[in-house]
């Protein structure tokens, strides 16, 4: 009897997996404990005709990578976003690409104040401070951060994680909150205050912090370089949550050094694992290795998502997150 078979290109929660294999699927998983280079994921692919793929957002499926895999029915991206995957392509083959929203949302909402608080409140520079021993005694002159209350809270991007994170702002710290999206968001203004910016630029000269809450997508990859950059207001703080290439990170270094922004807060990086130069020795950013969404509960869900997403799929019924037909 023939066992229709899934690789996963790396390791997660094994509820997924038990899903996969309780479904009657063969299940491969990566024996390499990282990410893997195109090259490798094709090597993968070619071994077995493999009915559907369980991804990672690092894994970057594109016409190489679907020659290798003609067999397959499926991508199921263990990710809220899909930008990894040639949408084009799997359309053009007849592919389902998925992801897992939801996965993990409230989480990212959590880490992004969790980066706006540490930034405004110096926290990591003072961890650093009494770590080197350099702690002798209370000093009001040292470290001075800054109120939230009353301070203007620029968003760009108002979907679910955006609004969330806009509604703390707004009810949990009393600030005024702006936002520039391509969609109003009618449910932001009415309930949260919220005032509408027909532009990106309108948010940046305004705020004193400025959260980024967009997919990647052509339109948005560099949204912030060394111009807009320059738009925002001396002292203002700058927290991206999002995408990495939503920011040109060497135009931020440069921000950063020379004090035309007071700090920011990383979880995202250009070119993953790999940093701008420079932006590591700066003492005015809170660098976090793509965690936000990072929780027990969120992986364990998103697991479960893409294996309900594979098994639909593979019983020829559309599933339940599709983002490509």
């Amino acid at each position: 009897m023939y066992r229709e078979r899934v690789f996963v290109t790396r390791k997660i929660p094994g509820n997924g997996l038990a899903m996969l294999r309780e479904a009657g699927f063969e299940v491969d998983v990566s024996s390499k404990d990282r990410p893997l280079s195109k090259q490798e994921l094709i090597k993968a692919l070619r071994k077995k005709p493999y009915d559907a793929v369980l991804s990672l957002l690092t894994d970057q499926i594109d016409a190489e990578v679907f020659d290798a895999a003609p067999t397959v029915k499926i991508v199921a991206n263990y990710a809220i976003g899909f930008n990894n995957i040639d949408l084009a392509e799997a359309k053009r083959r007849g592919v389902f690409v998925t992801n897992t929203p939801g996965g993990g949302a409230d989480r990212v909402t959590e880490h992004t104040w969790g980066l706006i608080l540490a930034l405004t409140c110096r926290i990591v520079e003072g961890d650093n401070f009494v770590r080197r021993g350099k702690y002798k005694g209370w000093d009001p002159m040292i470290f001075h951060g800054i109120k939230l209350a009353g301070k203007t809270f620029g968003i760009i991007g108002t979907g679910r994680i955006g609004a969330d994170v806009a509604r703390r702002a707004a009810r949990g710290f009393e600030m005024k909150v702006i936002y520039y999206d391509i969609v109003r968001n009618d449910a932001l203004e009415k309930d949260f205050g919220a005032a509408f910016k027909r532009t990106a630029e309108e948010v940046l000269r305004e705020a004193d912090i400025v959260s980024i809450h967009v997919p990647l997508t052509k339109e948005t990859t560099h949204l912030l370089g060394s111009e807009r950059l320059a738009m925002m207001k001396r002292g203002a703080f700058l927290v991206n949550t999002s995408r990495g290439k939503v920011i040109d990170e060497a135009a931020l270094v440069e921000a950063l050094r020379t004090g035309k922004i007071a700090g920011a807060g990383l979880d995202v990086f250009e070119k993953e694992p790999k940093f701008a130069k420079g932006l590591t020795k700066l003492p005015n950013v809170v660098l976090t290795p793509h965690i936000a969404s990072a929780t027990k509960e969120a992986r364990f869900d998103m697991a479960r998502m893409a294996a309900e997403n594979i098994i639909a799929a593979l019983a020829g019924k559309t599933p339940p997150n599709a983002v490509q037909i």
